[in-house]
């Protein structure tokens, strides 16, 4: 039961990790969307293009099932509230286990 609830621990740990990257994403995103940061600045520029690497494919499937909304983009949401989901349903099902 215990190497159960370590599994969980360590899903729960990646995944918020995981949303702490789309959070980051969104941020970037707004403040070189508003010109807060400039799109010259390469640190920037660079974090925000390996965050994209790391989470486009993942969001992309998403994408193409939501209908598009214009500028708005739901997927990171969408993201978000499945993981909640997922973390949700693997902790009762390790609760009834022990």
């Amino acid at each position: 039961m215990q190497a159960l609830y370590t599994i969980y621990q360590i899903v729960e740990l990646l995944t918020n990790v995981f949303v702490m990257l789309i959070i980051v994403q969104f941020v970037i995103g707004l403040l070189l969307a508003f010109n807060v940061v400039s799109r010259g600045n390469d640190f920037v520029i660079s974090v925000y293009r390996s965050i994209n690497s790391l989470l486009d494919p993942v969001l992309r499937p998403i994408r193409e099932r939501l209908p598009q909304t214009g500028a708005i983009d739901f997927s990171p949401l969408v993201l978000i509230i499945v993981l909640q989901i997922f973390l949700i349903i693997l902790s009762s099902i390790i609760r009834s286990l022990g």
